[in-house]
């Protein structure tokens, strides 16, 4: 994984994620590219890190190097040692692989270990069970449901399901997320 940078990566990753089953829960959904391009300058101006997919070898059925997917650090707060995952998308062709769990290990042990978090949160529509699901699946604790949380695209109000990983969690949450990616890396 690497921070994006959109006009190197824009393209392609407009390209890996332009399907409509990938911006179901996602706000926003660009239509071209560079709306996408310009989508992601907007969210480095604004604080977010972004990150790039990138496949590490074929064995995923894409072509090793190609980006596969995007994560994101955002609502940072240095002061509060905490952030949030989130604006998480990867291509269909790689859902239910390792390719999430292996994210989110990078995300989580550099949060951690080297940014010093005290905690990492994460939130899904209530509507995505597949990333409820998955959320879960890393480890991370259900807080709760923030109720009429914010509005979706088509204007109606979502309720936001919170999870979150701390500092005290991380041990365990790191242990049982390497017997998780011990298979095919992303």
């Amino acid at each position: 994984m690497s921070v994006v940078d959109p006009l190197r990566d824009g393209r392609e990753l407009f390209d890996a994620l332009d399907e409509d089953v990938v911006w179901t829960h996602l706000a926003g959904r660009p239509d071209t590219s560079q709306a996408f391009i310009r989508l992601l300058q907007e969210r480095l101006d604004y604080g977010w890190i972004p990150w790039v997919v990138r496949s590490h070898d074929d064995r995923l059925g894409v072509e090793a190097k190609s980006i596969i997917g995007m994560t994101s650090y955002l609502d940072i707060s240095v002061e509060d040692a905490r952030l949030e995952i989130g604006w998480t998308a990867y291509a269909p062709r790689v859902w239910g692989t390792p390719v999430n769990p292996e994210c989110k290990f990078l995300l989580l042990a550099h949060a951690f270990d080297e940014l010093r978090a005290g905690r990492v949160q994460l939130k899904t529509d209530i509507r995505n069970e597949r990333s409820q699901r998955a959320i879960a699946g890393i480890g991370a604790d259900f807080e709760g449901v923030l109720r009429r949380y914010q509005r979706r695209t088509d204007d109606t109000v979502r309720d936001t399901v919170m999870y979150s990983v701390t500092s005290e969690d991380w041990p365990r949450v790191r242990t049982h997320l390497r017997s998780r990616i011990g298979g095919i890396p992303a």
